[in-house]
């Protein structure tokens, strides 16, 4: 049976060493080789910080997955392998924000549609995921609409604000110095604009980029090579970029030491990670990562409890009308093809038929009409009951009919079709 199959590797198992070690390369590289294997006929790849995920259509999807990540050299405590049905669950949970480590945050739901986006133009995502992403991204944003599942601090960015207000008891007056001006240094940034600090420096490799943010928040932008001084001055330092090193080095930090009565908070909620782990054993630096941040989570999550439910109830809905679509394209996949069939045969014989006819007396325009309007009921009155059962049998979920139906018509099962239509 071909459906979808999903492989999932998350915060919810993996620590931030994990997490990163799980794959160095790029979405492309995942793709390309998903993508390539005989047996996989569609697929996508979601990639943050906190989550990888790879969803493929296949016969044997969870074979091609586990082979995979064995591949990757990832501990099988940390890997989710989720069949067609535990797939599609997940998939409307993580677009409502309910898998996420700050629940309810909405960057989830954009990444998902960048994951769509990416994966339609790259030609490997069919028909059965499109419906399942169309549908993931439609009931992500109801639940935002009819819920506050997003009220509040609702993501990464917002949450290591909190832990800094936290952790400081307040940032007034206070110099915070965010490094990566990219999407999470944005998304600080934009959290951060709304408390009463004394200055908010922005440090970026390219200058242009972090000026933009910087007078479109209030910031102040810098010289990302004087990055020495700011540090200097910065009570906490934000990191955020997309850098494949560590941009803070043990080095720097404790060259901004000299001269500080206060300690030095440090964030990194880049992955991987921007600021060297060696910098805690100075005195006078605390270090928190994005695993600190399940502290601000707990904390969240007992105020988003009331309305997590009210969220499940709609995912609820939503997946059993998403199982029913899937029973019906089931169907409609092979009736497609069987009254092509029909058609095709009905369309030759006809032909044949004038053409014998054509040889005693000549055939007009009115003759051929006649004929088209009766092969055409006669193959449609022939198919009206085997259209019943077979989308009967589809609705009932009887696998073994569909699959009879297909060898007694000699049709191609529906998934090797779109294999082809994906590339």
């Amino acid at each position: 049976m071909t459906e979808i199959s999903s492989m999932v590797i998350s915060h919810a198992k993996a620590t931030v060493e994990e997490m990163e070690d799980a794959w160095q390369g790029e979405i492309e590289d995942i793709l390309s080789q998903l993508s390539s294997h005989e047996l996989v006929y569609e697929c996508a790849v979601l990639k943050t910080c906190n989550r990888l995920e790879m969803y493929v259509v296949s016969p044997r999807g969870s074979s091609v997955l586990f082979h995979f990540a064995k591949s990757m050299g990832v501990s099988s405590r940390i890997v989710e392998f989720y069949d067609h049905e535990e797939s599609l669950y997940h998939l409307l949970k993580l677009s409502c924000g309910l898998e996420s480590m700050i629940i309810g945050e909405d960057q989830i739901l954009g990444q998902i549609k960048d994951l769509f986006t990416f994966s339609r133009n790259a030609g490997t995502m069919g028909k059965i995921l499109e419906t399942a992403f169309s549908k993931a991204i439609q009931v992500g944003k109801r639940a935002r609409t009819e819920t506050n599942i997003n009220r509040g601090s609702v993501s990464i960015a917002s949450a290591a604000v909190d832990l800094a207000d936290e952790m400081l008891k307040g940032l007034q007056g206070r110099n915070i110095l965010v490094i990566g001006t990219g999407e999470m240094g944005t998304l600080v940034t934009r959290a951060l604009s709304h408390r009463d600090m004394n200055v908010v420096y922005l440090a970026n490799r390219t200058y242009e980029k972090a000026k933009v943010l910087a007078d479109e928040l209030g910031g102040e932008a810098v010289d990302f090579m004087s990055l020495d001084r700011y540090t200097q001055q910065a009570d906490v330092i934000i990191s955020a970029t997309s850098a494949p090193h560590y941009v803070l080095k043990k080095a720097t930090v404790e060259r901004s030491l000299k001269n500080r009565s206060d300690n030095l908070l440090l964030i990194d909620i880049a992955s991987p990670r921007d600021i060297d782990p060696e910098v805690e054993i100075l005195p006078g630096v605390i270090l928190r990562n994005i695993d600190n941040l399940r502290v601000i989570n707990e904390r969240n999550l007992q105020m988003r409890m009331e309305e997590a439910k009210k969220v499940e109830t709609i995912i609820d809905e939503e997946y059993k009308m998403l199982i029913n679509q899937y029973k019906r394209q089931k169907a409609d996949a092979l009736l497609s093809e069987l009254y092509s069939q029909i058609y095709t045969l009905r369309k030759q014989e006809m032909d044949r038929a004038v053409n014998r006819l054509g040889t005693y007396h000549t055939i007009g325009d009115v003759e051929c009409k006649v004929l088209d309007d009766l092969t055409r009921a006669i193959a449609n009155k022939v198919l009206a009951e085997p259209t019943k059962v077979l989308r009967n049998a589809a609705e009932y979920n009887d696998e073994a009919f569909l699959d009879s139906a297909c060898k007694l018509f000699n049709i191609k099962p529906y998934a090797k079709k779109e294999k082809e239509n994906c590339k």
